[in-house]
């Protein structure tokens, strides 16, 4: 069951909290690059606070393989000048060994830095996919319900795996290639100035073109994310059963294919803008400075055939070979510095969603119930989506006593589901309160409000594991007989024993190995087992026939009488023995009694009776 593991919260969840930005807009999704840089520069050195220690000795190491390569010219001076043209033998073999010493101290270092700032990085990585898996956690119904699916897998897949190189390896070779050259520019001066200078003119030139490539390369890749996301917000939804079953019903394989051809058309072409951002400058600084060694022997001729400064052999050709030594971590700091600007457009990103505002909180110190009586109460409840559209439910009054039965029934968008989310906080309320006996249920604790209520809601969602499995996601400790006896109360234990795996056989995806019927009793089943004192039915005998809604229907009544039970539904043969039914119209309580009450009323409730009866299948 690793797979419904809820994300545990890690050591370093204060120092990512940090990271979030503090001001909320409404709008959850920024543009991309709306954030100044100098705080997102901050909010991402913030990320590799926690790992300062581990950082520090990285640091330590590129330092110690810095001065240990730049060693090596020095070495190769004294052999030149020295060693060889004196004919000291002792010398000569003590500066080879230093040579090959320093070759294989800065092996070593670089093979421990590596290790350790791979490290840092992937842990890095796994507090960004956890705080984002949180947040979304965090999220209303309602974001969820805006978002496509494929956009919010693109985030922890696509955004996040492509800061992988970023975080991984970018900020320890900044800092190598940064400490190396200028390690490499200090021995050069100490060698001789004048050809340091000629080295270093252009060097201002090329940083500007170096930002530049960037900027342009942080354009590019936001475009390249996004359509990434689009692309795979389109897998997600062709290639599901679902998606799969519609598209083949519907003739329509062919289009879907093209529609995705023409979205990785258009990624392929984002992908080599991308990569080739920026190439052909690149180019001509990597020959420029490839060109430096032939300009610094060209330097030192003239001057030795004009009467200039003379330069010895020795220092001619260590200068060379420590900037040979400047031209690698040179070339590579410019182009670690282009990516690190395309890297702000996936850490924009990123904070984006670590930046959503959550809807529902809990509070600083929320009620905890150890028992549960069950009342529930809407007082005064009205409910809007957005400001724009009218609301939802205006002005609702019901109380549901403990153990007692409400059924909400009514016309399609009369409110019936929205009223039910209220009961689990799926969404807050607008105006008014939703209690549990006597609390408001945004001042109860989240764990508190997740044992007290039970939802089955229409749209039944399996876990693609095993049946025993997706029972004991209600209840992880669960034993082989209070599986049994929820599969029985729900009437499913029957048809699972008789499958070849019994309470082992996989569902499949969305639970499409099993029938709409069999999928909601398997529902019923996990709730029950959940055994939580209010249950919220919300369409739950929906896709069952009439013969196994009534078997179903059944064992609800006779587990719901120590239990509340807010029960939804459009076919009314469902709630005849409710306490009370409630008619909603509109978002407004319209009726409200007992089935006998309301029939002998002849209203709303009568209407919808006799329509059910007018629909109802002749024996």
């Amino acid at each position: 069951m690793n797979g419904f593991r809820s994300p545990r919260g890690t050591s370093r969840a204060s120092d990512l909290k940090e990271t979030m930005h503090p001001d909320h807009e409404p709008d959850w999704t920024p543009p991309a690059g709306t954030e100044e840089k100098p705080r997102q520069v901050r909010r991402i050195l913030k990320l590799f606070r926690p790992y300062r220690g581990r950082l520090a000795i990285v640091g330590l190491l590129v330092g110690a393989a810095s001065l240990v390569s730049v060693a090596t010219p020095f070495l190769l001076k004294a052999i030149l000048d020295v060693a060889i043209p004196e004919g000291r033998t002792g010398l000569l073999s003590l500066l080879a060994l230093g040579m090959i010493l320093s070759a294989v101290l800065t092996s070593v270092f670089g093979v421990l830095q590596t290790l350790i700032s791979t490290t840092v990085g992937q842990r890095v990585m796994h507090d960004l996919r956890t705080a984002v898996y949180g947040r979304l956690q965090r999220m209303s119904l309602a974001f969820f319900t805006r978002t496509r699916t494929g956009e919010v897998q693109s985030r922890i897949a696509n955004d996040i795996g492509g800061m992988q190189a970023t975080v991984t390896s970018t900020a320890t070779s900044l800092v190598s290639n940064l400490t190396s050259v200028v390690a490499t520019v200090v021995a050069m001066l100490a060698l001789d100035w004048r050809l340091t200078v000629v080295t270093l003119v252009l060097l201002p030139v090329f940083v500007w073109i170096s930002r530049r490539v960037g900027d342009e390369r942080k354009r590019i890749t936001t475009r390249r994310q996004k359509q990434m996301a689009a692309m795979a917000a389109t897998v997600t939804e062709s290639l599901s059963v679902s998606g799969i079953l519609l598209g083949r019903t519907m003739g329509r394989s062919d289009s879907l294919t093209g529609a995705f051809s023409d979205e990785s058309e258009r990624l392929v072409d984002l992908e080599v803008r991308s990569n080739m951002a920026g190439r052909w400058r690149m180019a001509v600084i990597t020959i420029v400075m490839s060109a430096m060694p032939a300009i610094i022997y060209w330097t030192a001729g003239i001057a030795l055939q004009t009467g200039g400064p003379e330069v010895s052999i020795g220092t001619v050709v260590a200068f060379v070979s420590l900037q040979q030594g400047l031209f690698r971590p040179a070339v590579s700091l410019l182009s670690t510095g282009v990516q690190i600007q395309a890297s702000l457009a996936l850490f924009q990103r990123i904070f984006e969603y670590l930046d959503l505002p959550v809807d529902i909180t809990e509070r600083a110190d929320p009620v905890h119930l150890d028992r549960i009586k069950g009342e529930v109460r809407f007082e005064g409840v009205t409910f809007g989506y957005d400001d724009k559209s009218g609301p939802v439910l205006d002005g609702i009054d019901i109380t549901v006593p403990p153990g007692g039965s409400l059924a909400v029934v009514g016309p399609t968008g009369a409110g019936k589901s929205t009223l039910g989310h209220l009961v689990p906080r799926l969404y807050d309320v607008t105006g008014g309160r939703v209690t549990l006996d006597g609390v408001d249920v945004r001042d109860l604790d989240f764990d508190t409000l997740a044992r007290a209520v039970g939802v089955v809601s229409q749209e039944t969602y399996l876990f693609h594991a095993s049946v025993a499995d997706n029972l004991r996601f209600a209840k992880p400790d669960a034993t082989d007989e209070e599986l049994h006896a929820a599969a029985r109360a729900a009437q499913i234990h029957d048809h699972i024993a008789a499958l070849p795996d019994g309470y082992d056989t996989v569902v499949g995806e969305r639970g499409h190995r099993f029938s709409g019927g069999e999928k909601q009793r398997l529902a019923i089943a996990r709730t029950i087992l959940r055994d939580p004192p209010v249950l919220v039915l919300d369409e739950a005998t929906s896709a069952l026939d009439t013969r196994t809604e009534a078997a179903v229907q059944e064992a609800i009544d006779a587990l719901s009488a120590d239990r509340t039970t807010v029960t939804i539904a459009h076919r009314l043969s469902t709630v005849r023995n409710a306490d009370q039914i409630v008619v909603l119209d509109s978002g407004r309580a319209v009726e409200r009694g007992t089935h006998e009450e309301l029939l002998e009323r002849g209203g709303r409730y009568a209407a919808l009776v006799h329509r059910d009866a007018r629909l109802e299948p002749t024996k």
